[in-house]
């Protein structure tokens, strides 16, 4: 536990945030329970996140710049506390990424981080850290907030047909994040197309990649590993990848053809009939 008196406000973003939540409510006078009675929250939570045993969320910011009158500090700090709590070698790209004007990406596994539902990624971030599962959750959540910006960039994803066979938390988060995916077929900005699995073998098959483009800069090519990105701006790269996920996109299924693709293996597959009624979807 860390000591509020010697708490470093320098050590992290989080130490910073802890630091000036208590700085400030000093100031204005308040104890840890009164600042909790004004923003609806208990003086532990306030005290917690004092001292670094909580992530504030970005809710609790905003109630805690209005009852501070701080001016938006911790609607700022708070983008800077949930990126902090990405993994350190995974924090490059999302900053690459909430910069970038056109995202393409192939996934292979599981479902574009982007495009996630809050009860599919605390299932899929909750199998190596489940300790810390509540901020990685934040902080992915956080990151999708670029797509509701007044500019948001254009994003194109393609999704193997194994995404949505592979059950993550169960048939109703299931249900829920391929229902999330069907809500994105009205938007002007953001695109899926499934790769299915009468293709065969594909330029994908090495594995799901990203790339960025910008408006002042030049693209970028991410690839993942289990524990490691790997991002780099090599035009040769750049040139490989970039028709190799013009192909992805021309073997998959049109969008609409996958939003039908979708639909019927959420019904068939992750549906509310009994499991030895339902048929199987291949």
């Amino acid at each position: 536990m860390a000591n509020v008196q010697n708490l470093d406000p320098t050590a992290s973003p989080l130490d910073y945030y802890g630091w000036e939540l208590r700085r400030h409510r000093e100031a204005a006078g308040l104890s840890q329970g009164q600042l909790g009675e004004i923003i609806f929250c208990t003086g532990s939570l306030i005290g917690q996140i004092e001292t670094t045993r909580r992530v504030p969320t970005r809710d609790f910011s905003e109630r805690a710049d209005a009852a501070l009158g701080t001016d938006g500090l911790f609607s700022r700090l708070v983008g800077l506390v949930l990126r902090s709590q990405l993994p350190t070698w995974f924090q490059p790209y999302a900053e690459m990424e909430a910069r970038a004007t056109y995202i393409s990406a192939f996934q292979a596994q599981v479902v574009y981080g982007l495009l996630q539902t809050e009860e599919y990624a605390r299932a899929l971030l909750g199998v190596d850290q489940p300790g810390k599962v509540d901020e990685m959750v934040a902080a992915r959540l956080d990151r999708q907030r670029i797509l509701h910006r007044e500019q948001p960039p254009a994003v194109w994803v393609v999704l193997s047909e194994a995404v949505l066979l592979q059950e993550v938390g169960g048939r109703d988060v299931m249900r829920g994040q391929l229902a999330r995916l069907l809500e994105f077929s009205d938007s002007p900005w953001v695109k899926v197309q499934v790769l299915p699995f009468s293709v065969g073998q594909h330029t994908g098959m090495m594995g799901s990649f990203n790339l960025l483009r910008f408006d002042d800069g030049p693209d970028l090519f991410y690839l993942e590993s289990y524990d490691q990105g790997h991002m780099t701006a090599n035009p040769q790269v750049i040139r490989e990848r970039s028709f190799g996920y013009a192909r992805l996109q021309a073997t998959a299924l049109s969008p609409e053809d996958s939003v039908a693709l979708i639909t019927r293996v959420m019904e068939e597959r992750y549906g509310d009939q009994p499991w030895s009624d339902r048929s199987t979807v291949a």
